[in-house]
């Protein structure tokens, strides 16, 4: 196949080409080359698939995500996470990273999907999130206490077939009793279940709002942290040194505010939305002009938060901190790629053809990934 763009941005910071032929073959990309002679299709401007680092697939964008999936057998949690999953890949989403649900149900998408049986984005999942007793997301977590619980939970995790294990930090908004400032699991529990993932050479990422937990997570060897609102200057040094990510998650917040007056939330997540918001806004803007790693990730599932409205969070990218379109479609590709592990999320010989079609050049404006006029996933048109 030959996918004829007229702009062509490769998932990099280098200069995007003009008039390029993506040459496609057996779900790879085999060559780009000078446009020339007859194609199959073209686009004003061609892209990556975007890469999701942070999707919940059981939670779809309810007003009260916790009630809804204590209420919610397993089997409807499953459907729920297949049709997400599927609403991802159209919306442009190409490769997910699910960092903690419920019942083995990511673990057996994945499978179905790369077995075939089920359209999706690839996934990179989870399993069981790891938190203290009665901690956040206690409600769809393995409960741990102390380094040998914490070490024994990310076995269980591996044999269950996680790809990646996902620490709880400090509290968070949806939680009930929660607080996201106060740090959770220890330091040395942390250490010890980042030890044991990093032996099996599973990544680790920790969910991390206060400032305490965001610097015990990184002093304990975490590579990723998600959401990091209140991290301070010191935190941004513990970047620096270990090269961790940074996961902001714009859209959770942003979503939960801007449908405060419409009822279904409970009083306590808008509250502490608010709370979180004005740290998130100074702080990941601090991070990113400081030179930490950006991830594009959504929180996709939190509520009014949809899978397939991934493209809010790269627009909130540039909109709240700075980025030009291509930094911030960077940071949803290469970048988020490059710390979920499963590819290069890039446009380049032997990569896998992943990729949207889009009628107008991001850098004029970046709302054109919201409606790819198509996507491609390892070759396959997604809905063909």
């Amino acid at each position: 196949m030959i996918i004829r763009a007229g702009l062509l941005y490769d998932g990099s910071l280098d200069k995007p080409r003009k008039n390029v032929d993506v040459i496609i073959d057996g779900g790879a990309l085999r060559e780009l080359r000078d446009a020339a002679g007859d194609c199959d299709l073209q686009a004003a401007c061609v892209t990556p698939g975007l890469v999701n680092a942070h999707a919940h697939l059981e939670m779809s964008g309810e007003p009260d995500p916790m009630t809804a999936i204590l209420a919610m057998p397993p089997l409807q949690r499953m459907l729920r996470a297949v049709e997400n999953a599927q609403k991802s890949l159209r919306a442009g989403v190409t490769t997910i990273r699910e960092p903690g649900g419920s019942e083995a149900i990511s673990i057996l998408v994945r499978d179905a999907i790369n077995e075939g049986r089920i359209a999706g984005p690839r996934i990179s999942a989870a399993g069981f999130i790891l938190c203290m007793t009665g901690g956040h997301g206690w409600f769809m977590g393995r409960e741990v206490d102390g380094p040998w619980d914490a070490r024994k939970a990310v076995r269980e995790q591996r044999k269950a077939g996680a790809d990646c294990i996902k620490l709880i930090a400090t509290g968070g908004v949806l939680t009930k009793g929660a607080v996201p400032g106060l740090a959770q699991l220890l330091e040395e529990e942390m250490q010890a279940a980042c030890d044991e993932a990093h032996r099996h050479q599973m990544r680790v990422a920790a969910h991390a709002i206060g400032t305490e937990g965001i610097k015990n997570a990184l002093r304990a060897g975490v590579d990723s942290i998600e959401h990091g609102h209140m991290l301070d200057d010191e935190a941004l040094g513990l970047f620096k040194k270990t090269g961790a990510y940074l996961v902001p998650t714009l859209t959770a917040p942003t979503c939960i505010l801007e449908h405060a007056e419409e009822g279904g939330q409970p009083d306590y997540v808008v509250r502490k939305a608010r709370e979180i918001n004005e740290h998130m806004l100074r702080n990941i803007r601090k991070a990113f002009e400081s030179g930490v790693k950006i991830a594009g990730g959504s929180d996709a599932g939190t509520p009014f938060n949809y899978h397939d409205k991934y493209a809010e969070e790269v627009i909130l990218m540039q909109r709240l901190l700075g980025m030009t379109a291509q930094q911030a479609l960077h940071a949803a590709t290469a970048t988020a790629a490059e710390l979920i592990g499963l590819h290069r999320g890039v446009l380049a010989a032997g990569e896998p053809a992943d990729l949207l079609l889009l009628d107008r050049d991001i850098a004029n404006d970046l709302t054109t990934l919201r409606n790819p006029n198509a996507v491609f996933k390892a070759g396959i048109r997604a809905g063909a």
